[in-house]
């Protein structure tokens, strides 16, 4: 089961066992730090950053507000703990995939591509992406600690695909693989898009999925490469 330890205001989760395979008597203490994250996006969601008051986050979770300062140090440190929950596992997921992947670097790029679509767009990591642009000028360390939880980190996710994809000359060098990050933008479009406009002229997550991957292929594969790997794709 999954045990969380905490340093300096921050979350960090490790598997544990027990050796009767139940699980340990202080389950309810170790559950609660999840739960105070899941009621932080709650509150962030409806509030954003400055609105948000660590009592109704307290509230919503069903505890003091004291309690929160066993694992949090600030309202800083719980928006930094929902950043980790939800761009970890994605950041996690989509270097397994640079890792070991045997494929094409245009298959690779598809599947990168609809798993941030899966997990940007449809997830609770757009509420977070809304206060960074909503909130970010008023709260610098919000943007500075998001730029290194996952912005800086997914850069250099992608700069590793595209040193593969030159290396096999299945990418062609040009101001695009220069700067890698245009390559993951669409999907930012799609996530502003559903927060801001989707009710006044929706437009379905398959729509821009397609439109993403015939943008990126189209721009920086090869001829061999481009040619043929949309309608493939798609």
């Amino acid at each position: 089961m999954t045990h969380w330890s905490f340093t300096g205001g921050r979350i960090f989760m490790d598997e544990v066992s027990t050796a009767s395979g139940r699980p340990p008597r202080r389950r309810r203490k170790e559950a609660r730090p999840a739960e105070l994250i899941r009621a932080g996006l709650e509150e962030f969601a409806l509030h954003g950053f400055a609105g948000t008051r660590l009592e109704d986050v307290a509230r919503r979770a069903g505890v003091v507000k004291g309690t929160i300062y066993r694992y949090f140090t600030d309202k800083e440190a719980l928006f930094l703990a929902a950043v980790r929950l939800e761009v970890a596992p994605v950041l996690s997921q989509i270097t397994g995939f640079i890792d070991t992947y045997p494929g094409t670097t245009r298959d690779l790029l598809k599947l990168i591509i609809e798993t941030v679509h899966r997990q940007l767009v449809n997830s609770d990591l757009r509420v977070l992406i809304r206060i960074i642009i909503a909130e970010g000028e008023r709260f610098p360390a919000l943007t500075e600690l998001y730029y290194a939880e996952t912005i800086s980190k997914g850069r250099a996710l992608l700069e590793r695909v595209v040193e593969r994809g030159i290396a096999r000359g299945e990418i062609r060098e040009g101001a695009a693989a220069r700067l890698p990050l245009v390559l993951i933008a669409p999907a930012l479009m799609a996530a502003i898009w559903r927060m801001t406009f989707d009710r006044h002229a929706s437009i379905s997550s398959e729509d821009f999925l397609a439109a993403h991957i015939d943008l990126v292929f189209h721009g920086v594969l090869t001829g061999d490469e481009r040619d043929w790997s949309v309608t493939r794709a798609l």
